[in-house]
């Protein structure tokens, strides 16, 4: 939790960007895993909630009347059964104190305090939980699966406006999660090695996650099937000559880290190995060179297509006219995905509020009709203070490969003869967490993993 102005100024801001009516701002509960008593743990509040109102408890709810300039906290007190299960909490009066509240309700009276308010001044965002959406519809009678359209676009732009831009502190926080992810990931490149499985190595990196911050960001990727975006580690025993694409990072402080690196499970890159991997690790590298405030996110990640493509022109791989390939899309056969994505108190931040919302803006439109392209979640002018990921790869998906040869999609600019002897390659990707800084950009954290293929096997070699 940060200081007390700190939340008292977010709202304060709030307040003017949204202008007028009544912003609720609904904080989560605990989440039953296979029976009502054994819940997912630790609770993960939500992400806005916390920024405005800072409290991890559950079942409370952020009320700011901007008409009235009142801001209350809605929540009952624990009773005693519960503290003999799960220890003493303070009282929803003095969780309201710590963060500048002054007033506080129980849960229930939040009906009759919005009932003599029209619904359409009643700021909400879009929810993402079954027991929000009907707690939503018995407050303001809006079924469930018309909440998204209803949600409240002033609220939207004005959250994503505050959070988008992160302060000093919020900085702060994600070094301070990138230095675990640092642990994370070089105790997976300590470990791989032929024989050992999958789901030791991710359990070793989620313990990092556990013991050293309150846990992974998301649910850790670990394959030696790295053309699988989201692979699950398996039983699967790692195997010689395969590499191990590891996607993993921790949150704390309520912040999140998010890094992959590749690895050679015999700890040497085989030449084909290296020749796919320097090309991922030129692009990685360009980010560096040219994201700062100003520059379009989109203008990036198609510089690094253009780059990719020629590239794997030289592999004999593509073919043909290069700025016809990316317009043609075909660089998606090997990235089908966006360079990066915003990050901070969520992994991908703010997705819930809508990525058009987040990632774009009336400049930058997404393009949803072009596959890879239509996958893009940022795209937007970079600003100061932004903290984006940056994660090209390329990936032989077997299925993809036979799809478009057997349709024929952007054959000129495709040797599928080659491709063909690349279905048993797997997929690379490289990926850090970016801060754009007043004239440029840098990594955050105080280490950079390894990823360079000679500073990567020496670390594994150790």
């Amino acid at each position: 939790m940060f200081s007390k102005e700190t939340y008292i100024q977010r709202r304060s801001v709030l307040k003017q960007l949204v202008g007028q009516g009544i912003v609720v701002l609904f904080g989560n509960n605990e989440a039953p895993c296979n029976y009502p008593s054994n819940c997912y743990a630790p609770m993960r509040q939500d992400s806005t909630f916390l920024y405005f109102f800072g409290q991890h408890r559950d079942g409370l709810v952020g009320v700011i009347d901007i008409d009235n300039d009142e801001e209350w906290l809605f929540g009952d007190d624990i009773d005693v059964e519960d503290i003999v299960w799960m220890g003493f909490t303070p009282s929803v009066a003095d969780l309201a104190a710590e963060v500048g509240v002054q007033k506080t309700a129980p849960l229930k009276s939040l009906a009759s305090h919005l009932s003599p308010h029209a619904t359409n001044n009643i700021h909400f965002l879009p929810p993402y939980r079954h027991d929000t959406k009907i707690l939503i519809m018995d407050l303001l009678g809006i079924h469930p699966s018309k909440q998204k359209e209803a949600a409240s676009l002033p609220l939207i732009k004005a959250v994503v406006k505050m959070r988008a831009t992160k302060e000093p502190q919020e900085i702060a926080a994600i070094d301070r999660a990138c230095n675990v992810g640092y642990t994370m990931h070089t105790t997976a490149q300590r470990l791989i090695r032929p024989g050992i499985t999958e789901r030791y190595v991710g359990g070793q990196v989620d313990g990092v996650a556990r013991s050293q911050a309150s846990g992974t960001s998301f649910a850790t990727i670990f394959s030696q099937h790295g053309e699988i975006m989201h692979g699950s580690p398996t039983e699967s025993p790692l195997e010689t000559g395969r590499l191990a694409l590891c996607d993993a990072g921790c949150e704390l402080d309520d912040y999140c880290s998010d890094h992959t690196r590749t690895m050679p499970v015999s700890g040497r890159f085989t030449q084909r190995q290296l020749e796919i991997y320097s090309i991922v690790e030129a692009c990685h590298d360009y980010v560096l060179e040219v994201a700062k405030p100003g520059v379009r996110y989109l203008d990036v990640h198609m510089a690094v297509c253009r780059m990719m493509t020629d590239r794997l022109k030289e592999l004999g791989l593509m073919r043909g006219d290069t700025d016809e390939a990316v317009h043609a899309g075909a660089h998606a056969m090997f990235l089908p995905h966006g360079l990066g994505h915003m990050m901070g108190m969520d992994v991908h931040d703010m997705e819930g509020l809508g990525q058009i919302y987040v990632g774009f803006d009336d400049e930058t439109r997404p393009n949803l009709s072009q596959f890879g392209t239509n996958c893009l979640r940022m795209g937007r002018r970079l600003e100061e203070g932004f903290v984006v990921t940056d994660e090209p790869g390329i990936y032989f998906i077997p299925q993809l490969i036979d799809e478009w040869r057997s349709s024929g999609h952007c054959a000129e600019f495709l040797n599928f003869d080659k491709l063909e002897t690349y279905k048993d390659f797997g997929g690379i990707r490289i990926e850090d967490d970016v801060l754009i800084t007043a004239d440029g950009c840098r990594f955050l954290g105080d280490r950079r993993i390894p990823y360079h293929p000679q500073e990567l096997e020496a670390f594994m070699a150790q």
